[in-house]
């Protein structure tokens, strides 16, 4: 495995003195200029390809706003790549990762957007180890993302669940990549915050038994509705995709099905936006009760 480095975040707080580093790089030292370069190859294979993913044992993420959520968690860098046109925020990221010994090279905005899955590339990307958080010593509030495929939805719903404070996400069979380039943006740095792991639904039943969740399932227009449910308990919320809903492993597994009541006239919600509200009224209530 190729070496990688690990940022500290306490390092990115004094941004002036970071930035008084931006003299030490010297973009035009080093230039990579042909989107034919190895290294460039590799990472759009990443970008596109679930199986280089798991085969190498890493993930891409573009952008300053990734880059600082991953140097604030202190995650494993393995390269990365970076153009002249950086902010002044993606400055002092670079001056960070280079003052570590991370492996970055400067490419031309020509290679950057070779490399990248946006359109408008922010100046910098970096490849870094796939690894999972740990899990927090007393699990009781998870969520079960069951056969959740488009991945803006995952990365949404990856995203609230971090904000709410869940213990742990657990994707079933079915479920979109969590380390696509498009769940990585829509997740918004999630993935640094929050343990996930991808089980089949017999992990997934074992999971809820030894940590003794209740599993609860979110189904539109089935059971009671989701506020008059008590949500301060040691649970587990199995939430299906818009399309399709619950699945019958699902099904199996869950206890109560709880709703949201909708007055108007829409069927559904998106699996993310019905996530958030469940998310949120649970920790509501695990507020209330601590009070």
């Amino acid at each position: 495995m190729r070496e990688t480095v690990a940022v500290s975040g306490a390092f990115c707080a004094n941004m002036v003195e970071v930035e008084r580093m931006t003299a030490a790089l010297d973009y035009n030292k080093l230039v990579i200029t042909s989107t034919k370069n190895s290294k460039i190859k590799a990472l759009r294979a990443l970008q596109n390809q679930a199986k280089e993913r798991k085969k190498s044992a890493s993930f891409v993420i573009e952008g300053v706003r990734l880059a600082e959520e991953a140097v604030a968690a202190d995650w494993p860098v393995r390269s990365g790549i970076y153009t002249e046109a950086l902010s002044a925020r993606g400055q002092a990221i670079l001056n960070q990762l280079i003052q570590a010994g991370a492996n970055l090279e400067a490419v031309s905005a020509q290679v950057m957007k070779a490399a990248s899955d946006t359109q408008t590339p922010q100046g910098i990307l970096l490849e870094l180890d796939a690894q999972e958080l740990a899990l927090v010593e007393a699990v009781d509030f998870v969520l079960i993302a069951d056969e959740v495929r488009d991945p803006g939805n995952l990365g949404s719903l990856l995203r609230s669940a971090a904000a709410a404070g869940v213990d742990a996400v657990l994707l079933s069979p079915g479920c979109a990549d969590a380390f696509s380039p498009k769940v990585l943006r829509s997740g918004m740095g999630a993935h640094f915050q929050i343990a996930m792991r991808k089980l089949r639904w017999d992990e997934i039943g074992v999971f809820s038994r030894e940590h003794r969740l209740e599993v609860l399932l979110a189904a539109a227009g089935e059971g009671r509705a989701y506020d008059q449910e008590d949500l301060s308990k040691p649970l587990a919320i199995i939430l299906g995709g818009e399309a399709q809903g619950a699945g019958e492993e699902a099904r199996a597994l869950a206890g109560d099905i709880l709703h949201i009541p909708m007055p108007g006239k829409m069927e559904s919600l998106n699996a993310a936006t019905a996530g958030s509200l469940f998310l949120f009224e649970a920790l509501r209530q695990r507020k209330a009760k601590a009070k």
